[in-house]
Formats: C-alpha cells, structure tokens, sequence
C-alpha cells in the first residue's frame, strides 16, 4: 500500500510540474498550424489548405463515417479528392468550427462541429467532433479524426 500512495505521490507531482518551455513552444506551435487550417478551410482557400499539409500526411477519417472509404489517405491530393472535395460539393454550407484546442507538444486535439445540408437528401447535420492533429515541420502530418458518425449517415442517406 506504502508502493501506491507513493508512486500516487509521484504521479500528481509530475501532473502539477509545469511543462518545459521547449515542449510549450512546440504547443504554441502545432496550436498556429492547427488554427491555420481551420481558417483557409473556412474561407475556402485550398492552396493554403493544401501547403499547412505535410507531403506525408496519412489521414484518417473516423470508422463508419461517410469519408472513411478509402482510409488512410495518404498526401495531400488524397485528402483534397477523397475528402474535402467531397464534403464540399455533396453538402450545402458544410463547415468544421472549432470550439477548443488543446495542445501538448507536437498533438492538438480539436474539439467542434460539422454542420450543413447534404444536397442529395435536403438533411441537415449539426454533429460533435474531435480531431487530432500531429504537426511537424509547420505542416500536419498526421490527422484521426473522431465524429458523431450516425449524423452523418443519416444525412446522407446511408443510415
């Protein structure tokens, strides 16, 4: 029992001890990237969309989620024509918000909401999402996203 309330005791004094400056800047850092996709994708600008995209990129849309066909796409162009092509010639409106980003080194974890029409079926869609990004060299290199995939569905036509 003295094993475990002091290993306890290591674990909340580690959790309490601020983080180093390196790994906060590193933060401070994939938080931009982060926040510089979002912007370009909501102002529908593809080529600052594309260039925030490492070369690399393996992207991963949520399991039964409409997009998740073809996971992981892997590269840029992958992810313009499998994914945000898609979403934004088969919905009215589609747009990713974020609400919250949360940052630790070279992860962010992005919490917010897909909302639009799907044009096929006239259903709207107003659907929770997380996204993590890892971002190295200024880019994303790597994206899971994490969705309410049962509103996507049905808004597609595919529940």
């Amino acid at each position: 029992m003295k094993h475990i309330l002091a290993a306890l005791s290591v674990l909340a004094i580690a959790a309490c001890t601020p983080a180093p400056a390196s790994t906060d800047q590193a933060a401070a850092e994939s938080t931009a990237v982060a926040e510089a996709i979002y912007t370009a994708f909501a102002a529908g600008d593809v080529p600052a969309f594309a260039a925030l995209l490492h070369p690399e990129i393996v992207w991963n849309e949520a399991e039964n989620y409409p997009y998740a066909d073809n996971n992981p796409y892997i590269g840029p162009d992958a992810v313009l024509s499998g994914v945000i092509g898609r979403a934004v010639t088969e919905w009215e409106g589609f747009s990713a918000t974020p609400d919250s980003m949360i940052a630790q080194g070279n992860r962010v974890a992005v919490t917010g909401r897909y909302t639009g029409t799907f044009l096929a079926t006239g259903e709207p869609m107003d659907a929770q999402f997380v996204h993590i990004w890892t971002v190295q060299g200024g880019q994303a290199i790597a994206f899971q996203q994490y969705a309410d995939t049962w509103q996507a569905r049905h808004a597609s036509g595919m529940e």
